[in-house]
């Protein structure tokens, strides 16, 4: 039996099918929903859990070479929100100094869902916090 980590059998096994260069989507509660993207919903409330508390949890088992986020993160959050999106974003930068963090239109992050292994939905209410991570 798992005791530590994620224990989301669900999770688990979407995540044992990312390979070299997939993507894995980390999305708010309001983010549209792709028929074709297995979805694993994890909302509980507003607020719970957030978009940050998955990608916590994912630093130690997933080798992440590219992060991608909108560009409208940063206007429409306080500095508070964007401070915390960057410490998690740093804590894969010392596992792999290789990350690449790139913040494009919405739209255009939107685009790549489809290619996606998978999208995991939380409660977060954050403005623009969506991420897809890329695999190394």
């Amino acid at each position: 039996m798992l005791q530590k980590g994620i224990l989301n059998p669900a999770i688990n096994e979407l995540l044992c099918r990312i390979r070299h260069t997939n993507t894995l989507v980390i999305a708010d509660w309001a983010f549209p929903y792709w028929q074709d993207v297995p979805t694993i919903d994890l909302s509980l409330t507003k607020g719970i859990p957030l978009i940050t508390d998955v990608l916590d949890l994912l630093k130690d088992n997933f080798k992440v070479g590219h992060i991608w986020q909108a560009e409208e993160f940063l206007s429409s959050n306080p500095q508070e929100t964007i401070t915390t999106y960057d410490k998690r974003f740093e804590a894969f930068k010392k596992l792999h100094p290789e990350l690449q963090i790139s913040r494009v239109p919405h739209l255009n992050l939107k685009k790549q869902v489809p290619n996606a292994i998978g999208l995991i939905r939380t409660g977060d209410p954050t403005a623009y916090g969506n991420i897809i991570l890329q695999s190394i």
